[in-house]
């Protein structure tokens, strides 16, 4: 995986990084870890506890690198973007679908999410998968509406549709995505209701945006 500047002028994605600052932004951000994997670099010998950063030094030092320096960075850099950016988009889009069809919504206000009872939630996954097909979150996951595009009941084209691509294309970061969507609804659902203020509006420019924002006011259930 390797993040590079496509610098189309004219474009949404040359327009996006000029007037938001994502362009200045990302050297910012990509400064930052430079001096965090220099650092790094620095202290010999082995942590007791690794992360992905000591991972990454490794792999650089090998005598025959898998990536350069340069690649490492951009890949810190995707993964911090994607993991922050996506799924704060995905949730605020099935907030909003939730928020006009309330009918979807179905909470048991005593259950308490562990692991198995996360894996037994298969209409909340319906509920994400089909949020995030009428939203997409990636913007290079092009679609073609072959009619009419309107909200599919729980177990319908949602499953069909693979908003986190598939084979070698795969998003890493599929799983804990849909597991944070899922725990937060789970949390939202049991133990609030809530009404819309203002905003909502979706846009795609490239990706995903709500241009004013969603507002909500939240109301603790008893």
């Amino acid at each position: 995986m390797e993040s590079r500047s496509l610098g189309a002028e004219g474009q949404s994605w040359r327009r996006l990084g000029e007037g938001s600052g994502a362009v200045p932004g990302r050297k910012n951000v990509k400064k930052m870890l430079k001096e965090i994997l220099d650092e790094r670099k620095k202290i010999e010998g082995r942590h007791e506890s690794i992360d992905f950063f000591d991972v990454l030094i490794e792999e650089v030092k090998e005598d025959n690198p898998s990536m350069t320096e340069n690649t490492a960075l951009n890949f810190l850099f995707s993964l911090l973007f994607g993991s922050f950016d996506s799924t704060s988009s995905g949730i605020t889009a099935m907030l909003k679908f939730l928020t006009d069809n309330p009918e979807a919504l179905k909470a048991d206000l005593n259950s308490k999410i562990t692991w198995e009872e996360y894996k037994s939630m298969k209409f909340t996954s319906h509920v994400i998968h089909e949020a995030l097909r009428l939203a997409s979150i990636t913007p290079m996951m092009f679609r073609e509406a072959v009619e009419d595009d309107i909200a599919e009941p729980a177990g319908g084209a949602s499953k069909d549709f693979m908003p986190f691509g598939g084979g070698l294309r795969l998003c890493v970061g599929a799983h804990f995505a849909k597991l944070q969507m899922a725990v937060f609804v789970h949390c939202l659902v049991t133990k609030y209701s809530w009404k819309a203020i203002r905003g909502g509006r979706m846009v795609l420019s490239p990706g995903l945006r709500f241009p004013e924002g969603f507002h909500i006011q939240l109301f603790p259930k008893d």
